[in-house]
C-alpha cells in the first residue's frame, strides 16, 4: 500500500554498496511542526538511488513509499522505501495543531454562588 507525504528536502546521504550487487541511499525530509518540526528518513535502493540527484536541500518534494518492516534475530526494523519523487508545493502544509493545548475559559474554571445546591435539595440523601 503506497503513502505519500510532502516536505522540504532536509539531507542527502551518499549512495551506500552493501554488497557487490545492493547499494541503498538515504534522505531526510522535513516536516513542519507548532513546536519542533519532523525529521523523517526514507530510503531508496539499486536503480532508484539515483531519483533524488534533481533535488537540493530545501526543495520541496512529495514522495511515495512503502512502508516495509522484517525480523532479524527477534529485533524488528523499518524501512521507508521511497519508490517516487516529485516536485512538491512551494509552501509546505498547514502545521499540525498543537494536540496538548486545550481551549480554556477562564469563567468555567469554578462555579459560580448562584450555582451551589440550595440546603434544601441535601435533604434526599440516604443516610
Amino acid at each position: 500500500m503506497p503513502f505519500d507525504i510532502t516536505g522540504k528536502l532536509h539531507r542527502v546521504f551518499d549512495t551506500e554498496n552493501k554488497t557487490s550487487s545492493f547499494q541503498t541511499r538515504e534522505f531526510v525530509i522535513e516536516l513542519p511542526d507548532d513546536r519542533y518540526p519532523e525529521y523523517i528518513k526514507f530510503q531508496l535502493t539499486q536503480d532508484r538511488c539515483s531519483l533524488i540527484d534533481n533535488y537540493q536541500g530545501g526543495d520541496f518534494v512529495k514522495v511515495t513509499f512503502d512502508l516495509k518492516g522484517r525480523e532479524w534475530q527477534g529485533k524488528y526494523f523499518t524501512n521507508l522505501n521511497a519508490w517516487r519523487i516529485e516536485a512538491g508545493n512551494a509552501a509546505p502544509a498547514a502545521p499540525i495543531p498543537n494536540r496538548s493545548a486545550k481551549s480554556f475559559d477562564n469563567n468555567d474554571a469554578f462555579p459560580a454562588a448562584a450555582d451551589e445546591p440550595i440546603a434544601s435539595d441535601l435533604d434526599d440523601l440516604p443516610f
